[in-house]
């Protein structure tokens, strides 16, 4: 009889994550940013170019590449969609801004945007406003520690892979943190989807917002919203006007959507000035 070939084992390494999906775990292995323990790969009859180009980027990288069937890659993945491939690799801290604070930010141009995102829970939500910021040009995001969604693989694979490529800080004090960016000239505006909600600080439309100065925007919560702390940190509010007379309970857009409607406004401005 013949022996009985080994099982596959699907035990991690203490502390490591699984990352699923082409898009995360190819930039993954492109940046190396993190640790990287072992790739696989489904078995696919006659090969797949996408897999093979993760072969060979995985053994470029000294990582171990191991072929296993699409249930083993369920299991890695807990039933998310993985197109065929999850990498094991140690978990993507939020970098410290004590530890890169640039000095000169505010001198080095007047066209900085920053994007800070206050109690950002949903790692969807947080994945999607990554890829927002990445694409449209945003210069650094800052998240705040508390309450808010760690950079997870489901974060990447929401985020289309940029998480891989794009750093993320985080900060325990925001509202100092805004404190002191405004007292560098910084110009900190917050946005609101109910204007009559916010007192005693100007609310603009977002299509008629203009800047002149390095600029951050704070995004908040999905629930509630910017703190009123944060908000008083604030010189103006950001809101996006609809095109409709909307039905009570529909009031709103999802904090990533309206993130990429914001950032699209500001940022084209970026563009308009060549910057």
């Amino acid at each position: 009889r013949a022996p009985r070939a080994k099982a596959l084992s699907l035990q991690l390494a203490r502390g490591s994550e699984v990352l699923f999906g082409v898009a995360p775990c190819w930039l993954a292995l492109c940046r190396a940013r993190r640790a990287l323990f072992r790739l696989f790969l489904k078995q696919c009859p006659g090969g797949s170019p996408r897999l093979a180009e993760l072969a060979l980027q995985a053994a470029a990288r000294g990582v171990p590449v191991l072929r296993v069937s699409g249930r083993q890659l369920d299991t890695l993945s807990r039933g998310r969609p993985h197109q065929g491939v999850c990498l094991e690799a140690a978990p993507l801290p939020f970098r410290s801004l004590r530890d890169s604070e640039e000095p000169g930010d505010a001198e080095s141009g007047p066209r900085l945007v920053w994007l800070v995102l206050e109690h950002i829970q949903d790692p969807m939500n947080l994945g999607a406003l990554l890829r927002s910021a990445y694409f449209l040009g945003v210069d650094r995001v800052v998240a705040s520690r508390s309450n808010s969604c760690p950079l997870t693989p489901i974060v990447s694979k929401a985020s289309a892979g940029a998480m891989e490529v794009f750093d993320v800080y985080s900060t325990d004090d925001l509202q100092g943190f805004l404190k002191a960016k405004s007292a560098e000239g910084w110009e900190v505006v917050g946005t609101v989807s109910r204007p009559e909600d916010v007192e005693d600080i100007p609310v603009i439309s977002c299509s008629e917002f203009q800047w002149d100065k390095p600029l951050i925007v704070v995004i908040g919560s999905e629930g509630e919203g910017i703190s009123l702390e944060t908000q008083l940190q604030c010189h103006r509010m950001l809101a996006i006007p609809p095109g409709r007379a909307l039905h009570p309970g529909i009031e709103s857009l999802n904090v990533s959507v309206a993130t990429g409607i914001l950032l699209h406004s500001i940022c084209s401005q970026k563009w308009r000035h060549g910057d």
